[in-house]
């Protein structure tokens, strides 16, 4: 972290940074108080963009966090903004010491607890909601109409029970009966038929689709009363669908109503991490202390999740270091390999990726992005890497391969799991994210200030000098057991999070 005193104007994160981050804006001209005596701006530079601490040579590596986030494309002066006009990608091929840090977890002697609900499989959910999900895009609005026959006082008769969802997509036909495509998207529909934040699902098709519902529900009928289903053709057409889904969601919402809390350790808290709408403060305040919330919960016996494949490109050394085997740092370099093909396959490449709302709040290449998006996992170890939206059972830190568009990728760790989601966002993402609520991490004050009914945590506080990485991570901590107990967050207070299903989709359509 910063080597800088609370009152500086600049951040510098690494002694052998070439360039440091403004906390606020600078105008051209202005003395600014640099880790090595005065700099004086060339450049306007914005809130949270970079400023040259010293002169940098064209064809020269440009370090932050003590790892070089790209090429300076023309000779760059001391106090100048450093950004897309000067700063371009440079190869990654980072050194890899597989295993060097890694260090074992050392548990704490005394576990935290939250109030959870135990299924009868033995899943525990943090929220107590009824599924309605669907086979295929043409039962879509079946599904959605149920839905919203429960809305409101509908659910007065049900007390506990979180609502009814409606889990729709836009896939399920016109695509091949085998292949990765189908088999994605029916792994991911099953981890959302049996997450433990359902107490019970219905599965609805039309009944002519590729993904028959017959197929689909097969390998989830041992856990009884939990799955239903429904095909809208067998029923009659879309009303009598509409009508049969409604009385079998009664069903369901009775069963579900019988469910009460009870207190859990922590390690049966499974997290996703993810980061959308970054700034140039993520890799400073959000994404670390959410990194050192992630390294109490592990201490605690607990699972994180971390994904965004394409946002780790270029600091998947700082993973594979801390490979506990090298057979896990193996997995994750072949997924990597994977996503090069990928990209070039379809006419892009690996730094594409940061958006134009990160360009405008500071990150200039993807190697910037990615160092700064690893953050969020914390110190510990890698414990294992697994596909999209397949189950995870490793306890500790986790890497799930997954695109970095933050609907897809979170849905995937849904489905892979996670009963909690925590969300850092420079930008202001609003992103819900039912059945699992999402909390939302602020990287900088202002936006907090500005999006209030929308962020949970304010982690500008680490920028403004009011707080450690640590301290913010011990209350980002409090805050995810909190959630877990039932604590609403602003997403849920806001009804956001029943359009956010996006299954990655691969293979063609047909």
């Amino acid at each position: 972290m910063s080597t800088e005193t609370p009152g500086a104007s600049v951040l510098r994160l690494h002694p052998a940074d070439d360039v440091a981050v403004a906390r606020g804006a600078i105008a051209a001209g202005t003395a600014v108080a640099g880790p090595d005596g005065a700099l004086h701006a060339v450049d306007d530079v914005p809130a949270g963009h970079k400023i040259a601490l010293r002169a940098i040579d064209a064809g020269a590596p440009v370090r932050k966090y003590g790892q070089v986030i790209g090429v300076a494309t023309t000779a760059i002066a001391a106090g100048q903004h450093v950004h897309v006009h000067n700063l371009a990608m440079a190869d990654s091929h980072p050194a890899h010491g597989v295993g060097r840090a890694y260090v074992p977890t050392t548990p704490v002697s005394e576990p935290a607890t939250f109030e959870g609900f135990v299924r009868p499989d033995g899943g525990v959910g943090t929220r107590n909601y009824v599924g309605v999900i669907s086979s295929v895009n043409c039962s879509a609005t079946v599904c959605k109409a149920i839905e919203k026959a429960f809305d409101g006082d509908a659910l007065a008769e049900w007390p506990g029970v979180d609502g009814v969802v409606a889990i729709t997509h836009g896939g399920g036909c016109g695509m091949s009966g085998s292949g990765d495509g189908l088999a994605l998207l029916r792994r991911t529909l099953r981890g959302y038929a049996s997450h433990p934040n359902f107490a019970a699902v219905l599965v609805i098709g039309l009944g002519c689709e590729v993904n028959q519902v017959g197929e689909l529900v097969e390998p989830l009928m041992a856990s009884g009363a939990r799955v239903r289903t429904l095909t809208i053709q067998d029923a009659g057409g879309t009303r009598e669908a509409i009508a049969a889904g409604c009385a079998v969601v009664r069903d369901l919402l009775a069963l579900a109503a019988t469910a009460r809390r009870e207190p859990v350790p922590a390690s049966r808290l499974v997290v996703g991490l993810q980061c959308g709408g970054s700034d140039g403060y993520s890799g400073i305040s959000a994404n670390p202390a959410l990194g050192a919330a992630v390294d109490l919960l592990v201490g605690h016996g607990g699972t994180a999740i971390l994904s965004e494949t394409p946002e780790i490109y270029g600091a998947e050394h700082l993973l594979t270091a801390r490979a506990a085997r090298p057979e896990i740092a193996e997995r994750l370099m072949q997924r990597l390999r994977w996503w090069e093909d990928y990209a070039r396959d379809n006419g892009g490449d690996m730094n594409n990726n940061p958006s134009p709302g990160n360009k405008a709040g500071g990150i200039t290449t993807i190697l910037e992005k990615s160092l700064g998006a690893v953050a969020k996992g914390g110190n510990s170890g890698l414990m294992d890497v697994v596909e999209y939206a397949e189950p995870v059972s490793a306890h500790g830190l986790v890497f799930m391969d997954t695109p970095g568009y933050d609907p897809v990728s979170a849905t995937g760790q849904v489905a892979g799991g996670a009963n909690l989601i925590c969300f850092t966002t420079g930008r202001g993402s609003t992103y819900g994210c039912k059945p699992t609520p999402s909390i939302k991490v602020a990287t900088n004050s202002a936006m907090y200030a500005r999006m209030r009914m929308d962020m949970d945590f304010n982690a500008g506080e680490i920028v403004d000098g009011q707080a450690s990485v640590a301290e913010a991570g011990a209350r980002l901590f409090e805050l995810m057991l909190a959630t877990a107990s039932g604590r609403r967050t602003l997403s849920e207070q806001n009804d956001l999070g029943n359009n956010e299903f996006v299954p990655w989709q691969l293979g063609a359509v047909m």
